[in-house]
């Protein structure tokens, strides 16, 4: 389920967004090459959600590869994220409350874990992985043997959110207005530790740099809550520097360069113009904000996914198409060049490579 409002004709449209395809073919017969798994959203409600991957050397791309697998089955309405176990790839989808739980070679469902509205999953320990989600004042606890639901952790509002490991502590954010901290979580008890203070209001998403340091993405402006960005030392807690985002600037989707030393993120604009939109990146040496925008979006047109390949360096960028056709993904070099394109399912939102 998408945290932002889509403009009323685009979600008019995505309403709309009916037509099933004609069973796919099965996916071809994994290589051992390195593959970008695609996680498309699809439009709300409609229950279209789909996978699909890419072939970097061979600069192939294939679509519907869950469906393809499993006999034309459905995936579910709205594939929020993923998360790589081994050969087990794990699917959050947000709006059929389960996790699917495929082999990440041929892609036929093992199993399905049912829990309510998850968002994103992060694995603590060889048998234990945490998922976040919406509504619900929590943080789901999942056996990573049995799968089965074993708990949960109560946080202060609802909507947990973004969560990363780092030195044996989990670090959470809560996307809730009235929030203006993390959770430091011991995952050994599942407790709270501390409650960490970031510059804004309602964290979306927090990572860890070359230098150990948290970087918190926060703000919700649907809710006039101003984008934030934080740095933070995790050991003590204090605030190293931060960042106040222009009034109307939403910002989403952060993550590294191969090295941690440069942030990437996408400011989105839903109005159908330019200002702050598009790909923005960031040294973490960096004392304000970037100016200008490294990739431009047009006009109409706004991105979703953004992911920057840890082996080649390349941005991979996702656009979604106003949700009400087949998206795109389009990889650009360093210098901001664009190399390819290619089409994708509907909604691309999240990106992750298998290797």
């Amino acid at each position: 389920m998408r945290k932002y409002l889509l403009l009323p004709g685009l979600l008019l449209l995505a309403s709309c967004v009916k037509d099933k395809p004609a069973d796919p073919a099965p996916p071809p017969v994994a290589t051992g090459a390195r593959r970008l798994l695609i996680a498309n959203e699809g439009s709300l409600g409609n229950g279209n959600a789909s996978l699909s991957f890419f072939e970097p050397d061979a600069g192939t791309v294939f679509n519907n590869v869950y469906s393809g697998a499993n006999g034309g089955q459905a995936l579910g309405d709205i594939l929020q994220s993923m998360l790589l176990d081994g050969d087990r790839l794990f699917l959050a989808v947000n709006n059929s409350d389960k996790i699917a739980v495929v082999n990440k070679n041929d892609f036929k469902l093992q199993a399905n874990i049912s829990l309510p509205k998850p968002r994103y999953m992060l694995k603590v320990s060889e048998d234990k992985m945490y998922v976040s989600c919406l509504y619900a004042p929590k943080i789901n606890i999942v056996n990573l043997q049995t799968l089965q639901v074993t708990g949960s952790i109560a946080i202060d509002y609802a909507n947990s959110e973004g969560m990363t490991l780092l030195n044996g502590k989990v670090y959470a954010c809560n996307w809730d207005t009235a929030c203006r901290h993390i959770y430091e979580i011991d995952p050994a008890a599942d407790t709270i530790m501390r409650r960490i203070p970031i510059a804004g209001a309602a964290g979306q998403q927090v990572l860890s740099d070359k230098n150990g340091m948290l970087w918190v993405l926060a703000g919700n402006v649907y809710k006039q809550k101003e984008a934030s960005l934080t740095c933070i030392n995790p050991v003590s807690g204090a605030t190293v520097k931060s960042f106040i985002f222009p009034a109307g600037a939403d910002v989403m989707k952060p993550c590294w360069n191969p090295g941690r030393d440069t942030l990437y993120f996408l400011g989105v604009n839903y109005n159908g113009g330019t200002a702050y939109n598009g790909v923005y990146r960031m040294s973490i040496a960096a004392n304000s904000l970037p100016t200008g925008l490294f990739v431009q979006a047009r006009a109409l047109q706004y991105f979703w996914a953004l992911l920057v390949d840890a082996a080649t360096n390349r941005i991979y960028v996702g656009d979604p198409k106003g949700f009400i056709q087949q998206g795109s993904i389009s990889v650009y070099q360093t210098d901001g060049s664009l190399m390819q394109s290619f089409t994708t399912g509907l909604g691309p939102g999240f990106l992750l490579f298998d290797r």
